[in-house]
């Protein structure tokens, strides 16, 4: 689905609202005002909270999908090489859109069944049958190791990148990195992150020490 550019607008001051205040915590009126639009407009093109929401997370995941899909569909890279390309591509996309991630945290958090969790485990049930596919390519071609829990590699990667963001002041504290600007700091931590998973998912996927 693609949006106009006044729906992109409303949902990036829906994400912005949402990453603060939380779902329950934001309403169409306070979106609207963030938007600069009357609330007609935004039940116009969404039609609900619950809907634009869910624009929210269709616009943030998309690329990453295609991302997969295309890579899926590249014969001259290893599965591996693959890999590599998403982890730096998911901390990259972390690292410069924080809000997004704060939702899906805090929304997690609350795990109220229905409405909004629902839409979240659609999300990542999702990314999970994308990321499970090139698992098994690397699998078949004998570059990764049989019996890989999906599930538990992807926690293991959105656990040690939130952690990052959520710690970034102990971590700046901790390291003697507080000398930096928050532009030098992102521009370390996108380095050594990358660095780190790119090792640690080479021990979870391969036989290699």
């Amino acid at each position: 689905m693609e949006f106009s550019e006044k729906q992109l607008s409303i949902i990036a001051a829906a994400e912005r609202l949402f990453s603060v205040n939380g779902f329950e915590g934001t309403s169409v009126r306070d979106i609207a005002n963030e938007a600069g639009v009357n609330v007609a407009m935004i039940s116009y093109y969404f039609g609900s909270k619950e809907k634009l929401m869910e624009a929210v997370f269709e616009e943030k995941t998309k690329k990453m999908r295609l991302k997969v899909e295309n890579l899926l569909q590249d014969t001259k890279m290893t599965t591996r090489e693959k890999v590599n390309i998403l982890l730096e591509d998911y901390v990259e996309k972390f690292l410069s859109n924080p809000q997004f991630h704060k939702i899906m945290l805090l929304e997690q958090i609350v795990d109220k069944p229905g409405g909004v969790a629902d839409l979240i485990l659609g999300l990542k049930k999702r990314n999970h049958i994308s990321i499970k596919k090139l698992i098994l390519e690397g699998q078949k071609k004998g570059e990764f190791k049989k019996n890989i829990d999906v599930v538990l590699m992807m926690s293991t990667l959105v656990g040690v990148v939130s952690q990052m963001i959520i710690a970034r002041r102990f971590y700046r504290e901790v390291n003697n990195l507080e000398h930096l600007s928050e532009e030098e700091y992102n521009n370390y931590i996108r380095k050594k992150l990358t660095v780190y998973l790119k090792n640690l998912f080479k021990m979870i996927l391969t036989n290699e020490a």
